[in-house]
Parts: C-alpha cells; structure tokens; sequence
C-alpha cells in the first residue's frame, strides 16, 4: 500500500497473501493492523516528503472546506488519518438535501467535476449509494461524497474497522494543523 499507490485494503490483502503462498485468510492481518503498519512505514522511509505533502492536502482541505461550508464539510480519509501519499484525493463529505445542490453550486462556481457514485454502509444494516464528485483543484484530487444532512449525526461505518468514520469539521482541522505545526516548531528547537 505504501508504495504501490493501492488504497483498497482487501485488495492489497490479497495482492500480498498471493505473493506469500498464504491461501488462509484468518492468518490475514486486520485493516486497523495495516493500518497501523502504513503510519509506521510512512515515518520511517516517508520522512519530511510525507509531512509537507500532507500539511498541504490539509491546507488544501481547510480552503475546500471554507468554500463549501454551506454543505457542512467534513475531511475524512487519508488526509484526515495521516496515511496519504502524494497521489491521495482530499476526501470530504459534503451534507445537502437534495444532493443536485452540489451539483448546482459546482456548475454556478465552473468547476468541471466528474460524477460516479460510491456505496456506504450507514450501519450493519444498511447499505445506500450517494454521490460522489471528484475534480482537481491547485494540482490536488478532490473527492465529494454528498450525504443527506442527519448522517452529520452519524457517520457511514469505515471499510477499516466497522465503526463510524473519523471524521473532521473545519475547526477541528484548523486544531489539528495547529498542534502538528506547534510539535514540529517544538521539534526543531534545540
């Protein structure tokens, strides 16, 4: 995943069971486990190529976030977990009702955005399908999924661990980038 751009853990589960001989998916390890292993990679052999690219998707997403407030933006992702990598989309739910309000303030701003949709599980139960707009913005991918506005509430489930999505409001974003830029300033003193 860290150096093959793959973002999809099952399928790097079974790109690397493949490559190991392993045919025993219980010896597998659990999405949070890789997980952890990438943030820990990324430290080690990223260095500062992974910090700077990181603070600027999320300089990018707290602008992104400012221009598309009146849909209650929310960074989640890569971006938001510390794990993107320099092909990483900045991943924002975006909450309207009805979604095609997105899709009105894109055009009214022309921004040429393609349209796909991607499938969320809302909790074990439930599973719906909602609009997705991606775009590039400032040399950056940009990722819209549109929900209703009650799952600002309650997040969709993470594909990682099956509990509610972390996720970040702009002012959390602000606190965040805040923290990370004191620790490095703190960091770099002698």
């Amino acid at each position: 995943m860290a150096e093959g751009g793959i973002r999809d853990f099952h399928q790097a589960k079974l790109k690397a069971a493949s490559r190991l001989g392993i045919q025993d998916d219980a010896s597998l390890p659990r999405n949070r486990e890789i997980e952890d292993a990438l943030k820990a990679y990324q430290r080690l052999f990223s260095g500062p190529e992974h910090v700077l690219g990181l603070q600027e998707r999320r300089d990018a997403a707290l602008r992104a976030m400012a221009f598309f407030a009146d849909f209650s933006p929310r960074l989640v992702g890569p971006v938001l977990d510390g794990t993107a990598d320099g092909h990483t989309p900045v991943a924002l739910h975006l909450h309207a009702e009805p979604a095609e309000s997105v899709t009105r303030f894109l055009d009214e701003h022309g921004i040429p955005a393609e349209a796909r949709v991607r499938r969320l599980r809302l909790d074990r139960q439930r599973t719906a399908e909602f609009d997705v707009w991606v775009f590039s913005a400032e040399g950056l991918s940009f990722d819209l999924t549109v929900l209703p506005p009650q799952c600002l509430r309650q997040a969709p489930l993470s594909p990682i661990d099956e509990r509610p999505m972390r996720r970040a409001s702009r002012s959390q974003l602000e606190a965040l980038v805040a923290l990370e830029r004191a620790d490095a300033i703190d960091g770099a003193a002698p």
